[in-house]
């Protein structure tokens, strides 16, 4: 694997470098185009742009991409088997162990975010928690940490925010040239200079509508290729390919809008998210390859878990074409696929479902600063940090308590399913 990561350090290093030509050369066009001999001007504005947003992605991208999110690092006291499945595929994978967030959704997704391995953190949704078993939460687990071994993440922030500049110097530009009609300053250069100014601005429009198609095109054919081999590298930490096909089916069979994504960090997810007045992106602009295609891949590994097992059955359904770098399949070995950790079923039992669903809920109370009573009945009583009066009914025995006698944040899994109540 040294190989393949050494390999997506080359090809991300010249993806960053190509995009960054094309905003500075975007630049000088827009800024020719503006004013004749203005180009050197543009040229050095988009290098500040490129610069200055690069340097915030590469020291703060990850903060602020938790930010936006809305997620909340957890502990191993607040949900130890979330905790547990992390270090197992920390240590399967050979990497230090990643901060933990949650984001109090319920719909269901993942990510991972960081500079480097030893920074790197995994957020997932509490709606994920809630809905996947152990083997199919460990295989979106091992996915994430894919990213993070594979050296996807820092990749993907300033990738991102490379795209985002090019996108927002050409929109500006179209804007500004609908809105002043092409401006008097560029009418009367045009009539001064013949028809070399006017070429300029119909060069600039064009650069201005291609450069972000060629852009998006450029970081999608990367963005693709690095979700499969983290399938694959996931496919490789669990030994159990099942279980990440089966939650990328639930995940995909989601339909619960995920309030916190925007454009900038949808293509962070494990699955393009459901968005507001929007569906899941597909075809030539998404971020991700079809989700039905990685699922079909991961299932036609059958009992193998190795590079090479995943390699076969990407050409089965690609005609022969590759994914994994060779250097990966020479260094692979045959590993044999696990048996699932629970025994499968078409249908999910309710009370495991009730649950995790319950843990995941009371986590997140917690983390939210809820206070936790156990009545005489066995209901246990939750009560809002915001809530001032002294006294609160039990609404399953309708016993009186005093709310100076809720305690926070309880053990994890120390309540019980059956019969809870909730102020």
């Amino acid at each position: 694997m040294f190989e393949l990561i050494r390999a997506n350090k080359i090809k991300s290093a010249a993806l960053i470098i190509i995009l960054t030509a094309v905003l500075m050369v975007l630049g000088a066009v827009l800024g020719e185009a503006s004013a004749p001999g203005a180009w050197p001007g543009g040229l050095g504005l988009a290098g500040i742009i490129a610069i200055v947003l690069s340097l915030v992605a590469y020291f703060q991208g990850d903060s602020i991409m938790l930010t936006m999110s809305k997620a909340r690092q957890i502990e191993h006291k607040d949900h130890p088997q979330l905790f547990n499945i992390v270090e197992e595929m920390a240590i399967a994978g050979g990497m230090p162990l990643p901060k933990v967030y949650i984001i109090d959704d319920g719909s269901l997704n993942a990510f991972a975010t960081g500079r480097k391995p030893e920074t790197a953190s995994v957020a997932i949704t509490s709606g994920l928690l809630a809905t996947l078993n152990r083997d199919e939460l460990q295989g979106v687990i091992a996915h994430e940490m894919g990213h993070i071994k594979n050296r996807d993440i820092l990749f993907m922030t300033l990738a991102g925010i490379l795209l985002g500049s090019i996108a927002l110097m050409a929109d500006f530009f179209l804007r500004s040239m609908w809105y002043s009609g092409g401006g008097t300053r560029r009418r009367r250069s045009s009539r001064d200079s013949g028809g070399a100014q006017a070429a300029m601005i119909i060069i600039a429009i064009v650069a201005a509508i291609l450069a972000p198609i060629v852009a998006r095109l450029l970081y999608l054919a990367c963005s693709r290729r690095r979700e499969y081999l983290a399938d694959a590298t996931a496919a490789m930490l669990t030994r159990y390919p099942e279980g990440l096909a089966s939650a990328l089916d639930k995940i995909s069979h989601d339909r619960d809008i995920l309030e916190v994504a925007n454009r900038a960090t949808a293509p962070m997810f494990i699955v393009p998210p459901v968005q507001k007045l929007k569906v899941k992106t597909r075809g030539l602009f998404s971020t991700h390859p079809p989700t039905e295609e990685r699922i079909a891949i991961l299932r036609a590994m059958g009992y193998g878990a190795s590079a090479e097992d995943y390699q076969r059955a990407y050409s089965q359904l690609h005609k022969g074409a590759g994914i994994v770098p060779g250097s990966a399949l020479r260094e692979s070995k045959p590993v044999a696929a696990r048996k699932a950790s629970e025994k499968p079923t078409k249908k999910q039992r309710p009370e495991d479902r009730l649950n995790r669903a319950h843990e995941a809920l009371d986590m997140v109370r917690r983390l939210q600063g809820f206070l936790f009573l156990t009545c005489v009945c066995g209901a246990v009583l939750k009560i809002p940090p915001g809530y001032k009066r002294p006294k609160i009914s039990c609404p399953r025995c309708s016993a009186t308590h005093s709310t100076s006698e809720a305690k926070p944040a309880p053990p994890a899994g120390a309540n019980a399913a059956s019969g809870e109540g909730e102020a």
